[in-house]
């Protein structure tokens, strides 16, 4: 029986929050997810971990002689994660990224590190939706391009870009002769939602914020950016965008239109609060000159 390192991180925060929503607040999940993640380790273990109560849960006896090993071994995983990463200092940097980054930034920044760090290998990595942190939760990635809002703890962002979001649709859709479509006449049509773990980021592109409390139309669930134009494509729904992303991914049959009423999308670039490394300090200075909106990093 093998499991997943995924399964006992979450194990250790339930068992330290006894709260399955305050859990999945603070790992940036949604609290349907962490029960199914935790359901699953049950079944893989073969007895339950947690006593569920209608406010809050314990440990069973099963769980409570689970959790010093568990804990031990999620701190020697990160140890010898650090360990190998400080031993590659100087040979790699991984950056993670959901979409495409566009607007001249990667460019920029991969010019700038590179006169930095000239013996430091950059390595691009594609994360699908199902993490939003882009790979920097579970130590894949070094730093990584986000979409806000991704603040969970220990991870620290700085925003680059503020852009209006925009709804892509397919060209034949009756709202896509309009110049502009206010958000109200897209309450009900179907919407490509990501999935469930990537928790408010999720909401965020279904807009839920504005909606007054009526429920998103999902059409489909998409994990990566590529499944979302397919989906509109195929007539299963309409997505909202930032705008810079409108050109990256721009599709035959899939138009994209101004949407008034909603905020604005942030880019930010992100990274694990407590590493200083070398690379990722370069990496982060290669971005300063770039425009800030909002810095929650201290860096």
């Amino acid at each position: 029986m093998d499991v997943h390192l995924r399964h006992l991180r979450y194990f250790l925060a339930v068992a330290e929050e006894l709260h399955f929503t305050r859990a999945a607040q603070r790992l940036f999940v949604s609290q349907p997810a962490l029960s199914k993640q935790i359901r699953v380790l049950e079944r893989e273990l073969g007895f339950d971990l947690f006593e569920r109560r209608s406010r809050d849960v314990v440990l069973t006896p099963q769980g409570e002689a689970l959790l010093p090993d568990a804990t031990a071994t999620v701190a020697a995983w990160e140890r010898a994660q650090q360990a190998a990463r400080e031993a590659a200092e100087q040979r790699e940097l991984v950056v993670g990224m959901q979409t495409a980054v566009g607007r001249g930034l990667q460019r920029r920044a991969m010019r700038r590190f590179g006169e930095q760090m000239p013996n430091c290998r950059v390595v691009l990595r594609l994360v699908d939706w199902t993490d939003p942190t882009a790979g920097l939760a579970d130590g894949s990635s070094d730093v990584a391009f986000v979409w806000r809002p991704v603040q969970p703890r220990d991870i620290s962002t700085r925003t680059l870009f503020s852009e209006r979001r925009v709804i892509a649709l397919p060209d034949d859709h009756p709202l896509a002769g309009k110049p502009e479509i206010p958000f109200a006449d897209l309450l009900d049509e179907p919407f490509i939602a990501l999935p469930p773990e990537a928790a408010d980021l999720r909401d965020f592109w279904l807009a839920t914020d504005a909606r007054q409390g009526r429920a998103p139309v999902i059409g489909a669930v998409a994990e990566a950016a590529d499944e979302v134009f397919e989906a509109i494509a195929a007539g299963l729904g309409v997505v909202l965008l930032a705008e810079g992303n409108a050109e990256l991914y721009a599709r035959p049959g899939v138009t994209t239109r101004p949407v008034a009423g909603l905020s604005p999308a942030e880019l930010a670039i992100a990274w694990r609060a407590e590493d200083t490394r070398p690379a990722v300090r370069a990496f982060l200075t290669a971005l300063a000159d770039e425009p800030q909106r909002s810095d929650s990093s201290g860096f």
